[in-house]
């Protein structure tokens, strides 16, 4: 299966309210049922002592609002998640804000959880406890980590619990304290004021800067330049894999792209603007040498807000700005891996004109199919039976509507991707 990185999602439910138990105030009694049991009243103290000899009562804990954070060390998501986490906890403790995070740990082993913990700021629950963290898992039903529970000091309302503090951490950042109903409705609204008022001038400029590099980053293209074209804005890495494996194809379909509004004329045009997630500047340099379009200034701090303005939480990323400088879609990637350059202008009639056309080519697919490399008989699927989102085994990106799947051990394929053989090559070809 193909990783992606993490750094999208439209919903715009940020909140959701317990499934399950009654709110109640967070008393110390409380507290203590709720992180402590029989044989601990205390958390363990940000400290890399493996002994877990420094401790904080839990009763300190009345009339803060608290973090549950479950992550692991073993998970890459959690580690990129965690950096964020501390930047932001740091700032909030700073600003002398009532907040406080307890880790629970889904590490593998103490020495695991000891390394991890080395660089957390705040309270765990110590690792031998293994009924507290499973109680905890059970109560807030969590399902993927990381997962950041909220919970407000008079917690005596529905929706006083919040169960998806990581996105609201990755958008908001310090902004979403204290985490209230009203606060993040606040938050809403500022956000929507801003992307109704949204323009490529606004999305790629700052008050020192009103200009973009050009790929020999010797010649400043003025932003403005880019008003009433349809503009991808190309978050992207060198030091992340399914980056490096994404800007060939990116760079490919922008040529073709190019050359057929070009030949079509009318003044339609089509950009990309490069947001480096690099770690220097000179990997920055490197990888922005192989792409053939505009990028913005390394460290610009524009980057650090467009990731946050429009929630970015995975690179590589395809966010595509229309010529009225609003936003299209953030799912320019996905679009580029079904349809190719036939996903201009990602459109969603262009895209709803794109899933009539698969449908009408489905009809004359073969039913079913060997692939050369699978020894099994394909099957051609769709959504409605029994198909939906995939990763193709073949190219390794992501397909959805029809597919050829085997209906064996779920291997799927693009139907693009076939290359039928006869039962006996496909077996000799494994």
């Amino acid at each position: 299966m193909k990783v992606e990185m993490n750094l999208d999602n439209d919903s715009n439910n940020l909140v959701q309210a317990p499934t399950n138990g009654n709110s109640e105030k967070l008393s110390p009694s409380t507290l203590s049922s709720l992180l402590g049991s029989k044989d601990r009243d205390y958390l363990l103290c940000s400290t890399a002592a493996a002994a877990e000899t420094d401790q904080v009562k839990i009763s300190d804990l009345e009339g803060k609002v608290i973090g549950i954070y479950f992550s692991a060390n073993w998970y890459p998501p959690c580690r990129n998640f965690n950096r964020v986490l501390i930047g932001v906890y740091e700032q909030l403790k700073s600003n002398g804000s009532n907040f406080e995070i307890v880790f629970v740990s889904s590490d593998e082993d103490l020495d695991a959880f000891n390394n991890y913990r080395e660089n957390m700021p705040w309270l765990s629950i110590p690792f031998s406890d293994l009924e507290t963290k499973k109680a905890l898992n059970r109560k807030y039903d969590v399902e993927s980590i990381p997962c950041l529970v909220i919970l407000q000091p008079d917690n005596t309302k529905d929706d006083d619990t919040y169960y998806d503090g990581v996105e609201l951490i990755y958008r908001y950042g310090v902004d979403a304290f204290p985490f209230t109903k009203e606060k993040l409705d606040e938050l809403r609204r500022e956000e929507k004021r801003k992307h109704d008022s949204q323009t490529v001038t606004n999305l790629l400029t700052n008050p020192e800067r009103d200009y973009l590099w050009d790929q020999t980053i010797t010649r400043k293209v003025p932003v403005d330049s880019l008003k009433g074209k349809t503009v991808g804005l190309y978050l992207s890495a060198q030091w992340c894999m399914p980056c490096v494996e994404f800007t060939p194809k990116l760079i490919s379909i922008y040529q073709k792209i190019k050359q057929a509004l070009q030949e079509k004329g009318g003044g339609e045009d089509f950009e990309i603007v490069f947001v480096s997630n690099d770690r220097d500047q000179s990997s920055f340099e490197s990888y922005f040498g192989t792409m053939p379009w505009l990028a913005l200034p390394f460290r610009d701090p524009t980057a650090r807000t467009l990731a946050k303005y429009f929630d970015v939480q995975w690179i590589p990323c395809l966010i595509i700005i229309g010529p009225d400088g609003k936003t299209v879609t953030k799912q320019g990637r996905n679009l580029i891996n079904l349809y190719q350059e036939n996903a201009y202008p990602f459109t969603d009639a262009k895209v709803e004109s794109l899933e009539k056309e698969m449908e009408e080519a489905a009809k004359s697919l073969p039913r079913s199919e060997y692939h050369a490399g699978h020894r099994h008989l394909l099957t051609l699927v769709s959504e409605g039976s029994g198909g939906g989102p995939f990763i193709c085994c073949d190219c390794e990106e992501q397909g959805s509507g029809w597919a050829y799947q085997c209906l064996e051990c779920g291997y799927e394929v693009h139907p693009r991707c076939i290359r039928a053989v006869t039962p006996q090559s496909s077996i000799e070809d494994r």
